[in-house]
């Protein structure tokens, strides 16, 4: 697993794990890296079976799976214990490992997240599944900005989103490893977990988002012991991306007011350059 570390070099610096949504790769989160480093060290990476971390994923592949490759990858690199911020399917990946590793994970930032997969989100994701499956790559790929950014940001980049279109196809994760990540996501429900997740929680949301109803953050909170929810008016599903100065403002208050007054001793992690 291609994994990237940065940031503070301070031995009592936090340590946040960044996981990215069903396009897997750690590239995502570089509107956030800049102002993240100046405080915490920071974990980026491309989940197995896309971009750098190229693999053929099992049939059967889970979102537990998921969460036990990042915890190994990160335990063999000296990191136990450590935040988690996750965007949608980063973000149950987040939840996974809170409820399987509860001694590593401190608190957790789950972006554009849901408690069972709402009704709307499953049928986007059928329309895409079905794009890719009867048209092509170039189809689902095209058609992956409507689901991710704000109508106005769209008409305003289309430069940008035509570099990131090519971009997309020419390292396109393959049509088995999205399909098992995808269904991985979809049977994704913690109605019967959540509660057990006792760590703090912020639920970030955007009331535009066309994918996931910002509602769906709002059940989750009322079903987490400790959470905490911040909605943006605007900025879609990859708020992220489109309004970085204010979901960034966001996420680094909540850290701060959260730090725990005691931090564990970690050991020296074996740092990568990225």
């Amino acid at each position: 697993m291609h994994i990237e570390l940065s940031g503070s070099t301070d031995p009592k610096a936090r340590t946040l794990v960044l996981s990215a949504g069903l396009g897997g790769l750690g590239s995502f989160w570089l509107p956030q890296l800049n102002d993240l480093r100046q405080t915490y060290r920071v974990v980026i990476y491309d989940q197995r079976g896309t971009g750098r971390s190229p693999d053929a994923l099992p049939e059967g592949y889970s979102m537990r799976d998921m969460a036990d490759e990042l915890a190994e990858e990160l335990s063999a690199l000296g990191i136990d214990n450590y935040d988690v911020i996750g965007h949608a399917l980063g973000g149950m990946v987040a939840m996974q490992l809170a409820i399987d590793y509860p001694q590593r994970v401190a608190r957790l930032v789950i972006v554009n997240g849901w408690l069972r997969l709402n009704a709307h989100t499953r049928r986007c994701f059928t329309v895409r599944q079905d794009l890719l499956l009867n048209v092509g790559v170039e189809a689902w790929v095209r058609a992956q900005p409507l689901f991710l950014y704000p109508a106005d940001w769209l008409a305003d980049n289309e430069a940008r989103i035509e570099a990131e279109e090519t971009l997309h196809v020419a390292h396109f994760q393959g049509m088995e490893n999205l399909l098992r990540r995808l269904n991985a996501l979809m049977a994704c429900d913690f109605t019967r977990q959540a509660s057990a997740i006792t760590q703090p929680v912020l639920l970030l949301c955007s009331h535009d988002d066309l994918l996931v109803p910002w509602t769906c953050s709002q059940a989750l909170c009322e079903a987490l012991p400790h959470a905490t929810l911040e909605k943006m008016a605007w900025g879609g599903h990859a708020m992220s991306v489109t309004d970085s100065s204010t979901f960034n403002q966001l996420l680094l208050n909540w850290l701060e007011e959260t730090a725990p007054e005691t931090l564990p001793v970690e050991l020296e992690p074996l740092w990568q350059k990225p």
